[in-house]
């Protein structure tokens, strides 16, 4: 006996709630074309870094260079939308590992109420510390990588979705049609597949939107800090981190990198913000 389809997915107008603000289609198109633009321009060979040129350092946005050179001649175009690849591949890395040791966590803790207790006093611990400082130990510690990033900035972000994952396996588990899974024999990792966790995929979901732009400053933050990923290896903060010395007469390396983080991190947000309107039946069902 299975549980109900999440009825958020279900529901005709799920399409109509989640675009009838034009700020949710313009942020989505936006960060899209942002994606699009990263993985595709160097791809077909449209845009490269480009080898080091002395004479060009610090050439000013103009006709040879777009977005103008960086201190060592190279191309400020191809290399950011090159550090655009690392910066919103860690940022979905992020997401998805999150998501995924969340997941587990908060539906161990809220299915069995022995362990409740000590998972739930882990996840508040670790939400005690502040983001970036258990991420800068965790970095540290394990060194600084793009592999050891993602995993870093994983085990700051998954007490989140725990928490949302816990919180509403403690209601899902006492409802009828769980008991009656129960009473059938139903195994319980098959109860907490296919009757809880798919009726929690909305908060989950939407959360792990938010994760992902959260991922990205993060990342960019560590990487302006000099203790994120590799240095030879371009990101949105490497780059700003690099800028930072040309201010002055180079605003511009600092300039479209910042543009870049603040853009793709905005348009994730409202786009989580529409999902969560469409998502939630409650606001649904007000709209």
């Amino acid at each position: 006996m299975a549980g109900p389809a999440p009825a958020a997915f279900a529901a005709p107008g799920f399409r109509k709630l989640l675009f009838q603000r034009p700020s949710v289609v313009v942020a989505l198109m936006l960060f899209l074309l942002i994606v699009a633009t990263c993985f595709l321009l160097p791809a077909l060979g449209v845009t490269s870094i480009g080898g080091m040129s002395v004479r060009n350092r610090l050439t000013p946005p103009g006709a040879e260079y777009m977005l103008g050179a960086d201190a060592f001649g190279r191309d400020v175009l191809g290399r950011l939308l090159v550090a655009g690849q690392t910066s919103l591949g860690i940022g979905l890395g992020v997401a998805l590992l999150s998501s995924a040791a969340g997941v587990v966590i908060g539906l161990v803790a809220g299915f069995f109420r022995r362990l409740d207790t000590p998972l739930s006093r882990l996840i508040d611990a670790m939400m005690a510390f502040p983001d970036i400082l258990l991420a800068l130990s965790l970095v540290a510690i394990f060194g600084g990588s793009m592999v050891n990033v993602i995993l870093a900035l994983s085990v700051v972000y998954a007490p989140r979705i725990a928490r949302i994952v816990r919180a509403s396996t403690l209601v899902i588990r006492e409802l009828p049609y769980v008991e009656a899974a129960r009473a059938l024999g139903t195994r319980t990792p098959t109860i907490m597949v296919t009757h809880v966790l798919r009726n929690i995929l909305s908060p989950i979901m939407v959360q792990a939107t938010f994760i992902f732009a959260y991922a990205m400053l993060a990342e960019a933050g560590l990487s302006f800090l000099g203790v994120g990923v590799d240095p030879k290896i371009p990101t949105w903060g490497i780059m700003i981190n690099e800028g930072r010395q040309y201010i002055d007469n180079a605003f511009f390396l600092i300039l479209f990198p910042g543009l870049a983080i603040a853009l793709s991190v905005l348009s994730l947000q409202i786009v989580g913000d529409g999902l969560r309107d469409a998502l939630d039946p409650k606001l649904a069902k007000e709209t």
